[in-house]
């Protein structure tokens, strides 16, 4: 039993470095819509993100019930991720709108 639950720590290490390394890109996916007109919400690559997770899940013969939590989590995910992308889109504008601005008298 140690040896399987080695194995679960190893993977669940493996998937929080994977999800740090998207954490990465979708830092830098905020920076390049900076210079687009491309808001942090693309429902057509949410839903594109979605499909693509569940059916990998299905290739690898998970059954629905999980295929189902596997989007769900992903969903949840890309919540977040709209949701960071969304203040620093709004942080970046604010710095733009108001360059140099000082609260002095």
């Amino acid at each position: 039993m140690s040896q399987v639950r080695s194995e679960i720590d190893r993977i669940d290490n493996a998937l929080v470095d994977l999800i740090a390394e998207r954490y990465g890109y979708v830092d830098r996916a905020w920076q390049l819509k900076m210079t687009t007109r491309e808001g942090a919400v693309v429902q057509w690559r949410i839903q594109q993100v979605i499909d693509r997770v569940k059916a990998r899940a299905a290739e690898k013969d998970m059954p629905p019930e999980m295929i189902e939590m596997v989007g769900a989590q992903w969903r949840n995910m890309i919540g977040w991720f709209v949701q960071y992308e969304e203040e620093k889109l709004r942080q970046a504008q604010e710095s733009v709108e108001k360059p140099g601005a000082s609260g002095g008298s």
